[in-house]
């Protein structure tokens, strides 16, 4: 690319996720929205419009009475994403999928056949779990423990990216004169053994039209901050200010950098939530009706997310935030979150009441006013290197429309948002290379691999120089 870009992703959540309690409310958003593939459809396809570079669809398998709406009945998201696929050229598809309750050869053959099914747009936001109630919809009596949870993250992912390895771009001329289909010495079988994964190989498919789908990660713990600098392509994550997003995008590259990685290849994505009106002051007084329209006794209830689901509501209101109480809750779920709130109470002295108003008010975004306001705050974010893209979260399609039509064209008369697609796969778009395939360096081949195929034959002849003594087993690279 000739000059850095701000990349735009768009997080679709249906009837509303967290602290969203009335968005469902909505005349303009169908009650099963979350549900409704024609509503996605419609969103990727005015993202699309949009020049955006990726629709993003997040994921839990844990849910009780007290989850946000979105989350009480969702599409699975590669399901959704195959859906939206067909429907779309250009946008970049990302689904989340848990390394702890997933196998890495089913990851690896689904996001691998999203890849060829969008032609080159799939990409993978890599999590934990930090629900520990998932344990029980798996046949486990407890969740992993973080060592354990992050431990199995990176094996797995290193395990898929193998996989996406099993075949070079060459093994398939489908050469029907010469009777020829496939070249099996482009075939590599993994037989991988590791502490939590045991996997023969090869995959079933072959190599995609990106090579491999891009690695999201989520996760701002250390040890999700060290998975994201091992194997992310990009890092969802949040931040308040420019200072926080500016320490956020240095540490990561600091520890891609010292893992030996490029760390300009290591794009920081936090999520946003931008509220847009005619005037700042308008922009300010609908963020106040927003959250003030929030309910208390929700908020109360979706406070214990991060403790394990715990149940705040046997606590008095008005007593010391009850922090011996829940010592040990949030372990094995979003410890880090969990950990932050008790801080926050305990150095500020706050009772349940205040963290819970707290927590409330904390949603308030650096993004809102007019549209040359909300304009100017991101580019002043982007050039100040807090991050380099967002990903903004798509209800109500009013609110979306004003940023597409009316705070974007700022940012593109600017030259801070590209005016169109530059290739026809996400990895192109975002400006990230085509990993090598192993197997084709270490014979010191071409990996031929191409960005824009127009059929599935794509490959070199099978008359192409093999070398017979190609590793079959590759050592995985965290």
């Amino acid at each position: 690319m000739s000059r850095r870009t701000l990349k735009l992703g768009a997080i679709l959540i249906g009837v509303g996720g967290p602290g969203q309690h009335n968005t469902w409310l909505s005349p303009e958003i169908p009650g099963n929205a979350s549900v409704d593939i024609r509503w996605y459809i419609a969103r990727a396809q005015e993202a699309e419009a949009a020049k955006f570079d990726l629709i993003f669809i997040v994921d839990s398998q844990f849910i009780t009475p007290d989850s946000p709406n979105h989350y009480l009945s969702r599409l699975e998201p590669l399901t959704l994403l195959s859906a939206v696929a067909v429907h779309t050229d250009h946008i970049g598809l990302v689904g989340t999928i848990t390394t702890s309750y997933n196998e890495p050869f089913n990851v690896a053959r689904r996001l691998a056949s999203l890849d060829h099914i969008s032609g080159g747009r799939a990409g993978w936001n890599v999590v934990t779990s930090g629900d520990g109630g998932t344990a029980g919809n798996y046949s486990r009596d407890e969740h992993y423990d973080y060592a354990t949870r992050y431990g199995r993250a990176l094996e797995h992912v290193g395990v898929a990216q193998a996989l996406w390895d099993s075949y070079e771009a060459d093994a398939f001329p489908r050469d029907k004169q010469r009777n020829v289909f496939f070249d099996r010495t482009r075939q590599h079988q993994l037989n991988h053994k590791g502490e939590y994964f045991s996997v023969v190989g090869p995959l079933n498919l072959e190599r995609t039209p990106q090579g491999q789908p891009v690695i999201f990660q989520a996760g701002d713990s250390e040890e999700g901050r060290d998975l994201g600098a091992s194997v992310a392509d990009a890092v969802f994550t949040h931040a308040q200010t420019v200072e926080q997003g500016q320490a956020f995008r240095a540490d990561l590259r600091e520890r891609a950098a010292a893992k030996g990685r490029d760390a300009e290849n290591l794009l920081i994505m936090p999520g946003i939530f931008p509220i847009i009106a005619d005037t700042d002051e308008e922009a300010r007084a609908q963020e106040d009706a927003i959250l003030g329209g929030k309910s208390f006794d929700r908020a109360l209830a979706e406070l214990g997310r991060p403790f394990g689901w715990h149940d705040f509501s046997r606590y008095d209101l008005d007593a010391p935030f009850p922090e011996a109480e829940v010592a040990e809750a949030g372990q094995r779920s979003f410890r880090t979150h969990a950990e932050a709130i008790k801080k926050l109470a305990r150095d500020n002295h706050l009772t349940l009441r205040q963290v819970v108003e707290h927590q409330l008010q904390a949603a308030r975004s650096p993004f809102v006013g007019s549209p040359l306001t909300v304009a100017n705050e991101i580019q002043r974010w982007f050039e100040a290197g807090a991050f380099d893209g967002i990903n903004i979260s798509v209800t109500v399609p009013s609110d979306f429309a004003r940023f597409t039509d009316e705070v974007l064209p700022i940012l593109r008369e600017r030259g801070v948002v590209r005016d169109e697609y530059e290739s026809t796969t996400l990895r192109g778009n975002l400006g990230l290379p085509i990993p090598e395939n192993r197997h084709s360096a270490a014979r010191g081949g071409p990996d031929q691999a191409d960005p824009a195929p127009t059929s599935p034959s794509t490959g070199t002849d099978a008359t192409t120089p093999t070398d017979a003594t190609a590793p079959t087993s590759p050592v995985l690279v965290p």
